[in-house]
């Protein structure tokens, strides 16, 4: 017992709890589930309940722990005793780093004891740190779902086809080499995801996985696959892109339920007759057609790097030391030379929204792309890597230049970067080298000019104006530095505009740094032109002021009393010893620190209209948008055929990379548990060059049967970020300096719909449906109901890449002729049934809509198992895991049959 309270009081030490006093562990526990893994410190309320109702902690049924608790090792000492556990999930994940990477959990092995839980039919081990398959895993009788995704397995236990009653097994995204012939044995197994491994090569004795439905290989180095899997006559789905195919067996095309066959991005220079004449085949990125070169031919010159071309859906790519190119489904481009990769490697990607908590814009930068990760981190290349990343024309090209910025794992660097223009698309892309991966992202910066400064001195000038210079004179450093220049010229109009004063002039503003702490030993002369309309000749000098302003931009000093100025014709020269800002004023104003500090802030504002517009055939989905002021006519040009609304709002003005939200108001509501709902009101963040749009679906408590809802969305200002000048913070307080606009939004009388009438359904009775599990997120009946509205004649497409057959797809276009709705819900339903207990079905109906073409559905299905994840989390904590308000678990539709 001293023990146990020793344990239990680790949770200090492991930087773990709450806010605030801790909920007692007790009120965790409802009935048979315990979800503890939405609890910081899960493990310790764990052993808290063990030691003090051990009575009733023995009878759950369904119990989650996150392995990313560090007390999770004492914990598992303890799952023995739970005799009558079906469902046990001890997956990591649940932490995230800074850059929004899940974390692996700790998780290496599994008690021996753990063998004796009899009634474990679901077990789910993901994200960890497994390097070998526990062997008591294979004592479990009942298991019938196993994920052991995202470790580091190699191989599998010999004896892992004892495993009799495994209806579904994935172990993607581990280094597994070979696979062990008793998988063959597993009778009873329907879906196998083994993706993402290192396999090179397959048994014979997967051919007698005769009830499985869905195979994936895909992402593997597989040469060939075995004749045995035309043995699979179950077998609907088949992936096999993005492996080393040289062949494959024409006795493929024979499969009677095949209805995907993926071969994407392989090594296949002819494909048998047969296979190819099947309209679900996929061969893109694969040399066909073309000759193996001679042996004895120079392969520097003949040889022809293979190609790759990603869908949307994938998220990695194997490069071997042969290299390749790489097309990714958004644009971007990827050269790996021959001999880059010393042995076969897999790469990850996946593009990020920037977040301004670590993408750290400078002054004056403009964000032009998404972020762009690439694993694994931190390995060297052999050669440098080539990436093409597309982006936004900036709209001030000779002020600006065009550089992929990169993460180096403490700070963002530029790197050296060529713009072009392609050809056909007229598009954009940043060209850079590299010799490791990590996060990319375009930026549009001033441009820069710098040298090397070496003893004997030098003379940097600017090639924006030419007319700027700085001249180190000989003896001004005793080790060589880097010194960089940046000018953003500054018109007299904007002078003129911003202080409302005609007689204020002021120079371009320079910018100097360099990679020293350390002063210059001796000043360092820099020229400036005079301020437009002001020459040696008529020049009054007390008028004229040179400001120092610091990196910030926030305080500016006028120095002039504390430097010697000298004037030409053109041009005023002075000498300083440090960098930072330097602008020249011309002007009769006494206080001109505070108006060059309203000037420099006005410079780094943009002026953006709000607009909010609902679609046509579809009020409920609302498009919300923050536009420049320049770009509005084209955007609403864009729109107006399928969407309509008011006047964008009048012309607010924000910051690059500034918080904003949107708030629907008077009626009509959004689903609070969205991941981007803060307090209620929608997250954004305006970048001046990305879309800053989102679309969503609301709805409105008032009964619209009877009457239309006017209401109406606000959009309000975030917290002022720190680097923003003070005077724009002073003037954003008050009672109304959070609200930005606010646009009306109507929600039409509701009309008699189709799905709200059962007759429609003419005789289909379906059972309650609840489709997922906990991981994926949940679809409901409604939700079906839902997606059906907007299917339309995309339908068989949609069934077929559910999985459905072409006779299933005929038959139900048959019995329900000339009913396009009917024939929607028929294949929908139909396929529901059909993989209800598919712990995966959730993510395959999405990959089925992206596949289709319906993007947009595919967001929606998304966006609901998000908000579904969120509120099952949220009620948790909320309400002590009272079984009534949490979704169910997924175990549960493979424990209930």
């Amino acid at each position: 017992m001293q023990k146990m309270a020793e344990l239990l009081g680790l949770r200090d030490e492991c930087g773990e709890g709450t806010l605030g006093a801790p909920a007692p562990a007790g009120s965790c526990l409802a009935d048979n589930r315990l979800n503890l893994d939405v609890y910081p410190d899960g493990c310790r309320r764990f052993l808290q309940l063990f030691e003090e109702q051990q009575g009733e902690l023995v009878q759950v049924e369904f119990l989650r722990l996150s392995s990313n608790d560090c007390l999770l090792d004492t914990a598992l000492g303890s799952l023995p005793h739970l005799k009558h556990l079906k469902s046990l999930v001890l997956k990591g994940g649940h932490a995230r780093d800074e850059f929004g990477s899940y974390q692996h959990g700790s998780l290496t092995s599994l008690p021996p004891d753990f063998g004796n839980l009899r009634c474990l039919s679901h077990l789910d081990l993901s994200f960890n740190r497994l390097s070998t398959l526990p062997s008591c895993i294979l004592h479990l009788p009942s298991l019938r779902v196993l994920m052991v995704s995202h470790n580091s397995l190699v191989t599998l236990p010999e004896d892992f086809g004892s495993l009799s009653k495994l209806t579904f097994f994935s172990a993607m995204k581990n280094q597994l080499k070979d696979l062990p012939q008793s998988i063959g044995e597993l009778s009873m197994l329907q879906d196998l995801n083994l993706s993402e491994n290192a396999l090179e090569l397959l048994p014979e004795e997967v051919g007698n996985l005769h009830n499985c439905t869905e195979l994936d290989l895909s992402g593997n180095r597989l040469l060939s696959i075995p004749d045995s899997l035309a043995n699979l006559k179950s077998l609907r789905r088949l992936h096999l892109h993005s492996n080393l195919l040289v062949t494959v067996p024409a006795s493929l095309a024979s499969l009677p339920n095949l209805s995907r066959l993926d071969l994407q991005n392989n090594c296949l220079r002819a494909i048998p007759a047969e296979i190819q004449a099947l309209p679900f085949v996929h061969v893109r990125g694969n040399p066909l057609g073309e000759t193996e070169p001679s042996p004895q031919a120079d392969t520097s010159n003949t040889r022809r790097l293979k190609r790759l071309f990603l869908a949307s859906g994938e998220g990695s790519f194997t490069v071997t030391s042969e290299g390749c190119r790489v097309v990714l489904a958004c644009g971007i481009h990827f050269y790996f030379p021959p001999g880059a990769a010393s042995a076969p490697l897999r790469i990850h990607f996946r593009s990020l929204t920037p977040d301004p908590q670590w993408v750290k814009l400078r002054h004056h930068d403009v964000l032009l792309s998404r972020v762009l990760e690439l694993q694994p981190h931190g390995i060297q290349f052999q050669q440098e890597v080539q990436i093409w990343m597309p982006f936004i024309s900036p709209q001030t090209p000779h002020q600006h230049e065009v550089v992929v910025r990169t993460f180096s794992g403490q700070s963002w660097n530029d790197l050296k970067t060529r713009v072009k223009q392609k050809r056909k698309s007229k598009k954009c892309v940043a060209h850079c080298c590299v010799l490791h991966f990590s996060w990319f992202l375009v930026v549009s910066r001033l441009v820069q000019n710098e040298c090397k400064v070496p003893a004997e001195g030098t003379l940097l000038f600017s090639s924006v104006d030419p007319n700027i210079k700085v001249v180190f004179p000989p003896g001004v450093t005793q080790e060589p530095r880097s010194v960089k220049l940046q000018v953003l010229p500054v018109s007299a109009e904007e002078i003129e505009e911003i202080t409302a004063h005609a007689e204020c002039r002021a120079s371009p503003l320079l910018y100097l740094s360099q990679d020293s702490p350390v002063d210059f030993l001796k000043p360092v002369r820099i020229q400036l032109p005079l301020p437009p309309g002001i020459t040696g000749l008529n020049l009054d000098r007390s008028r004229l002021h040179i400001l120092h302003g610091d990196l910030e931009g926030q305080t500016w000093n006028d120095i002039t009393s504390e430097v010697v100025l000298e004037f030409t014709h053109l041009y005023a020269v002075f000498e300083v010893t440090h960098f930072s800002w330097y602008w020249l004023w011309y002007t009769t104003k006494t206080y001109i620190g505070g108006i060059a500090k309203k000037v420099y802030e006005r410079l780094r504002l943009y002026q953006v209209n709000f607009i909010a517009l609902q679609r046509k055939r579809d009020p409920e989905q609302v498009l919300l948008q923050c536009v420049p002021k320049h770009k509005v006519d084209p955007v609403l040009k864009k729109l107006q055929d399928r969407y309509r609304g008011p006047e964008p709002s009048d012309m607010v003005e924000m910051f690059e990379g500034e918080q904003f939200f949107a708030a629907f108001e008077r009626g009509i509501n959004i689903d609070m548990d969205r991941p981007d709902c803060v307090d209620g009101r929608l997250s954004f963040i305006f970048y001046s060059h990305l879309k800053n749009m989102k679309e969503i679906y609301v709805t409105s408590p008032v009964d619209r049967k009877d009457q239309a809802v006017k209401g109406q969305v606000s959009f309000y200002r975030g917290a002022v970020p720190d680097s923003i000048p003070e005077d724009a913070s002073r003037r954003r307080k008050g009672p109304d300096s959070l609200w930005l606009a606010t646009l009306p939004i109507k929600l039409p009388q509701l009309k008699p719909r189709w799905d709200e009438n059962p007759s429609p359904l003419y005789g289909f009775s379906f059972p309650p449906l609840n489709l997922g599990n906990a991981e994926t997120g949940y679809l409901t009946q409604a939700n079906l109901l839902s997606i059906a509205r907007r299917v339309g004649a995309d339908w068989q497409s949609i069934g077929l890449n559910l999985g459905l057959t072409y006779q299933q797809i005929e038959r139900i276009g048959y019995n329900n002729r000339e009913d396009l709705n009917k024939q929607i819900l028929d294949m929908l339903f139909s396929w529901a049934q059909q993989n209800s207990e598919d712990p995966d079905c959730v993510s395959k109906l999405i990959r089925a809509l992206k596949e289709s073409g319906r993007q947009d559905i595919a967001d929606e299905v998304e966006a609901i198992v998000e908000l579904g994840r969120q509120k099952y989390s949220e009620s948790i904590r909320r309400l002590g895991l009272e079984q009534e308000s949490s979704t169910e678990d997924s175990a549960i539709a493979v424990i209930s049959t």
